[in-house]
Formats: C-alpha cells, sequence, structure tokens
C-alpha cells in the first residue's frame, strides 16, 4: 500500500526544503500531508493543514499568536497546536510517518509531535542540533530518529539536500517497513547494564517468558531509561523490574550520561508494579572525551570503553542516594517492592574487581533500611546481584502478584 508521511515546517520560510523533501518521497512512490507550522509568513501555496488549523489546536487565532508579541511563547501555542493535528491526523489513519525540519524552534515543535505518536510510528526530524545536549533525554519519543541538517540553516545546497534526500528515504521506507508492537503478550520492562556488568536478565527473561510475557530489556546508559520511562508514561508495561539504577545515580550527581530527571518515577506515579533493585548505582559515568572531575580524581575507575568510564560513589553519597530512591517510591500508586542484595550490586563491585568497596556497599545498605522502612515492603536477598539467588527472590515476587492479581496475564 502507498504510504503517506506528514511533512511538518515553517512553510513561510523553509518552503524550499520541505518541497525538496516532498519531492524525494513522491519519487519514491509515497504520498505527502503537508502542515503549516509558521507564524507570520505564508507559505508558496497552500498546505493540507495550515498554519489556522494548527494554532486554533492550540486553543487560538493565528492573529491571537502573532499578537503574543514573542517568538517563544508563539511557538509554545503552534507546539501544542501541532502535537493535537499529528496525535488526530494519526488515529483517523491520514498518516503512516512523519518527518520534520527546522533549527532550534521547528525542532522544539517537533519534539512534541513525535511524542504525540505511538511506538513504531516512524519519527524523522531533520535538525541543525540533532545529537545536541541542547535537548533534554526527557523530549525525545522512544523510537525518534535525528538526521544531522548539514548546512542547512538558510537555503538549498548541495550539502544540505543530500541530508534530505536520505531523511526522506529513510521515513518513507520505515513507513514501509515498520511492524508496531502487537501487545499480544502483557510486557515487562526491565533495565540493565550491558550483559557483564549486571546478568540477571539472562536467567529472567526465559523464566518470564515461560510465564507467557514478553521482556523488553533497555540499556540503562541514558538513553535506555529515557525510553523505558517514557513507555512506562504511556501504560506500555504490565510490571516493570527496574534493577539497574546507575542513570539516578547519573541523575542526582549532576553526570552528562542521564536519562532525564523523571527517572525512576512513571512506574510509580502511573500505577504499574514495580520491583525495584539497585543495581549500578555505586557507580558515576562520565563520557570517554571527560576529564575526571577533580572530586573523583582518587577514587575507584573504571574505563569501559572510548565512549563511557565511570568513578565509585562514596559513603555519604550511597546514603544520600539511598534517602532520595526511598522519597521517590513511597509515592507509588502501585504495588511497589524492594530487592536488596547484600552481597554486592554490580559486578565490578566484586572482591578483587575495581569497584570492590564494602565500606560503601555497608553505607548503602544500612541507609536503605532506614529510609525505606515502613515505606515500600523490601526483601534482603544474602546474595549478589548476579546470582541465582537475586533471580529467585524477583520471580517470588513477580509470581506472588501474579497469584494475587497484580500483575495481569492478558
Amino acid at each position: 500500500m502507498t504510504k503517506t508521511i506528514l511533512s511538518i515546517g515553517t512553510y513561510d520560510t523553509k518552503n524550499a526544503e520541505l518541497e525538496f523533501i516532498q519531492s524525494c518521497i513522491e519519487e519514491q512512490g509515497g504520498k505527502v500531508l503537508t502542515m503549516d507550522v509558521s507564524v507570520l509568513g505564508d507559505p508558496d501555496k497552500p498546505t493540507a493543514i495550515s498554519k489556522h488549523d494548527v494554532a486554533r489546536a492550540g486553543g487560538m487565532t493565528i492573529d491571537e499568536v502573532i499578537a503574543l508579541g514573542d517568538e517563544n511563547k508563539a511557538f509554545r501555542v503552534m507546539s501544542a497546536g501541532a502535537a493535537k493535528v499529528v496525535a488526530e491526523a494519526w488515529r483517523a489513519g491520514r498518516i503512516d510517518g512523519m518527518i520534520a525540519l527546522g533549527g532550534t524552534m521547528g525542532t522544539d515543535l517537533a519534539l512534541d509531535c513525535a511524542q504525540a505518536l505511538p511506538l513504531g510510528v516512524p519519527k524523522f526530524i531533520v535538525s541543525t542540533v540533532s545529537f545536541s545536549p541542547l535537548i533534554p533525554p526527557e523530549r525525545l519519543a522512544p523510537d525518534i530518529q535525528m538526521i544531522l541538517w548539514a548546512g542547512g540553516l538558510y537555503g538549498l545546497n548541495s550539502i544540505c539536500k543530500s541530508s534530505l534526500a536520505q531523511a526522506a528515504g529513510a521515513v518513507l521506507g520505515a513507513a514501509k517497513a515498520a511492524q508496531p508492537p502487537d501487545n499480544e503478550k502483557p510486557l515487562v520492562g526491565m533495565t540493565s547494564l550491558g550483559s557483564s556488568c549486571l546478568k540477571y536478565m539472562k536467567t529472567l527473561k526465559p523464566e518470564l517468558e515461560s510465564r507467557g510475557f514478553e521482556v523488553a530489556v533497555f540499556h540503562s546508559t541514558g538513553m535506555g531509561g529515557m525510553a523505558f520511562e517514557s513507555l512506562a508514561k504511556n501504560g506500555a508495561f504490565c510490571c516493570v523490574m527496574d534493577f539497574c539504577l546507575q542513570e539516578f545515580g547519573n541523575l542526582l550527581a549532576g553526570s552528562l550520561v542521564s536519562s532525564g530527571s523523571d527517572r525512576l518515577t512513571n512506574a510509580g506515579k502511573y500505577g504499574i508494579p514495580q520491583i525495584v533493585a539497585p543495581g549500578a548505582l555505586d557507580l558515576v559515568d562520565f563520557a570517554g572525551w571527560q576529564e575526571i572531575p577533580e572530586q573523583y580524581a582518587d577514587r575507584p575507575f573504571h574505563e569501559h570503553n572510548r565512549l563511557i568510564k565511570s568513578s565509585v560513589f562514596n559513603e555519604e553519597e550511597r546514603r544520600q542516594w539511598a534517602r532520595e530512591l526511598a522519597q521517590r517510591l513511597k509515592g507509588a500508586k502501585g504495588a511497589t517492592h524492594f530487592l536488596l542484595p547484600l552481597g554486592g550490586i554490580e559486578e565490578w563491585d566484586r572482591e578483587g574487581e575495581e569497584a570492590f568497596d564494602p565500606d560503601g556497599l555497608s553505607a548503602f545498605i544500612d541507609e536503605a533500611r532506614t529510609a525505606l522502612t515502613g515505606n515500600v515492603p523490601m526483601t534482603e536477598v544474602n546474595a549478589h546481584i548476579n546470582d541465582q539467588a537475586f533471580t529467585d527472590a524477583a520471580l517470588a515476587v513477580f509470581d506472588k502478584w501474579i497469584e494475587d492479581g497484580v500483575v495481569k496475564t492478558r
């Protein structure tokens, strides 16, 4: 079947570029639904969805948007309207994917549009700030695709046309090949860190699948946690096993390897049953190109590869993290259970390994026992988090929740 791509942009200033994208899609056999999100100017020719439609969806007329007299405020209204229009177009079956084009303003709006579409719907943003740290993780849809708009700030040229043509082909190809989740089996969301630092998913995944569940494991190095939290927010999981909290520690320490300020909140906020453990909460991450900050210079250090390296939190920091963890968990609206492995929380903290720090682990355990008392049910596991005993403890809680109807099997 012919696929229709929604093309989003400011057709008053980016008309040539957007028409080039449209021509590329159409040459490959696709269709294009155009949406203008400009404010002051008008496109060379009418678009299928006008700026008036977008402003109206945002609760104002375009004249009222212009009267705001502030570009940022105006685009906030247009962003809200555009996201609603995109969601409605998808529900009505008018589109099979979206592509948006912009600088910082256009990208800001496009991020809201991408989040308005469900997982599995192709969503491409061609941006002058793709991959930039300007974009916080929580603004990213879990399956978003971004393409750097090289040399495209103003007007068409052979360099930017190369990027635009690839983007056009990519979104149409994705729409043709897309396989949205079928939701045939209830989905368990799990966090982990690689398969060497944390290993419990190797034994948990087949056990959960044998019980009739599908399992999605998220790599907790920033973007993985972002996707995990986004899907929890949208009700994708019947239960979560949030066993790697390294991103949570990174957030509290101010590391750039972050998944956003809402880490460890959405399952609880939306009533999803959650089993939580402090996997890798002893480590703080740095980008491979960063110098280690002075405060961490004399601590144990692990260089994982050229992209990422880690130092170890001290005893007081671990106590603080335990208190903050308890604070976030106690407000949960759904069933919550905390597993506390007494023998260690990641592979590198075993005796003889780089992050071995029994005093630090003891400090966290002591503080967790105090902070979680009376707030969240807790099971102490006299084993390392990567031992079979931890897997058995997690399954015991999960199976009891199935028996009690807390975790739905259909």
